[in-house]
């Protein structure tokens, strides 16, 4: 297989409008140009002529373990871990509900402040559904490590942190963590497409992702959920839909699990959507995430220094250290949604995370150096020429 050469060879192969210069890829990814022909074909050969017998023809209703194969390479797991479907709240509360399962003595769930949200949301739904006296305990992110204790039960929390871009040690806290009995489960939201994983080398027990950012499937494109082979056959399905059934067209009024991942399975899994999530994984099977994550690294150092030069007004919240850096780069200011608004104007599109962040998301495969250094100047004119003090750009809407 010919390798694709991120950016010289891979932007070509993306709509981007003219005049922009699209750092929010970390948020939904740009779309890949094979994405339309797909669907479209999907839709009038599949849908329209073989109709219900494209789950048999078409492969439809194998695409779930299919895409999660394809997905296994990007994240470091074997062929058979990786099942793709539903979104990325139900596939970590599926995780969670597992794991909580593996460790019935222990009633403490660790995360950390800079969790997503949803993932937190769904931690404390899980516990009121459970009754069973479970805690979700939160700590701030660079005390973690300190905070595993053989008194919690699952260690769950998100590898790069959405807002700041500061990267966990996967393979140091899961270590750490089964020393002490505990199970963990991993959001890989801004890592999968973005740096190398290595979930089986680490020795996760659980992760899940979306596929709509740095995998560029689009909007409300498909999760995925991870469950470690030794796991796989033993792995409570909370979420016990007909699709995850040993025998789902037998009709069975009693649920027993599938075998392996399988039983992850829940509902019936959005063709269109996974359609579109094909053609953007064309594109990433022909490319090396070390290189992806090398120019990543690159491109961030250029816009951390063209930015603290031109802007000092701007505070840094991503880390320098490569080791401990997403592929984003984040800056705190106070008037920090109306600069963006600002930006978006100019055809910057970033994006903003109350309280005061500033992010920029940087995607190799289609963004390079000369867009940083553009970014950069323009950033410098709304800030030191304040153009986010204009009232149009104090509008807040209703995504941010």
């Amino acid at each position: 297989m010919t390798r694709l050469r991120v950016y010289d060879d891979t932007r070509a192969l993306f709509h981007l409008p003219d005049g922009v210069i699209y750092l929010d890829g970390n948020s939904l990814g740009a779309l890949p140009l094979g994405v339309a022909e797909r669907v479209n074909r999907v839709i009038t050969e599949e849908w329209g002529n073989e109709l219900i017998r494209a789950w048999n023809s078409a492969g439809w209703y194998v695409q779930p373990r299919h895409l999660g194969d394809r997905i296994a390479r990007l994240i470091g797991a074997d062929a058979g871990s990786v099942m793709v479907g539903d979104t990325l709240s139900l596939k970590v509360y599926q995780a969670l509900a597992a794991a909580l399962d593996m460790s019935v003595s222990r009633k403490v769930i660790l995360s950390d402040t800079g969790n997503f949200p949803t993932d937190l949301y769904m931690a404390e739904g899980l516990i009121a559904t459970l009754g069973r006296g479970h805690q979700l305990r939160l700590v701030a992110p660079e005390e973690i490590e300190h905070a595993l204790s053989e008194e919690i039960a699952v260690l769950y929390i998100t590898e790069v942190d959405y807002r700041t871009g500061r990267r966990h040690d996967m393979a140091k806290l899961t270590a750490k963590a089964h020393a002490l009995g505990i199970v963990t489960v991993w959001d890989l939201a801004h890592s999968a497409g973005a740096l190398p994983v290595d979930l089986a080398g680490s020795g996760a027990d659980f992760a899940a992702g979306c596929t709509y950012k740095y995998l560029n499937a689009g909007p409300g494109a498909p999760a995925f959920l991870y469950v470690a082979p030794r796991h796989a056959d033993g792995a409570r399905a909370a979420l016990s839909g007909w699709m995850g059934h040993a025998k789902p067209f037998a009709f069975e009024l009693a649920y027993a699990s599938a075998g392996g991942v399988e039983r992850m399975r829940v509902g019936t899994p959005p063709v269109l959507a996974m359609a579109a999530l094909e053609a953007s994984l064309d594109i990433w099977d022909k490319v090396d995430i070390k290189e992806v994550r090398a120019r990543s690294l690159a491109l961030g150092d250029l816009l951390i220094g063209e930015v603290e030069r031109r802007c000092p007004q701007l505070k840094l919240v991503t880390p320098r250290d490569h080791e401990r850096r997403g592929s984003q780069v984040s800056f705190a200011f106070a008037g920090g949604y109306a600069a963006m608004q600002a930006l978006i104007a100019r055809g910057v599109v970033g994006d903003f995370r109350a309280p005061d962040i500033m992010r920029f998301g940087l995607t190799p495969l289609y963004i390079g150096e000369g867009e940083i250094v553009r970014a950069a100047e323009i950033v410098e004119e709304v800030i030191s020429g304040e153009v986010w003090r204009r009232p149009e750009y104090q509008v807040v809407h209703a995504v941010t």
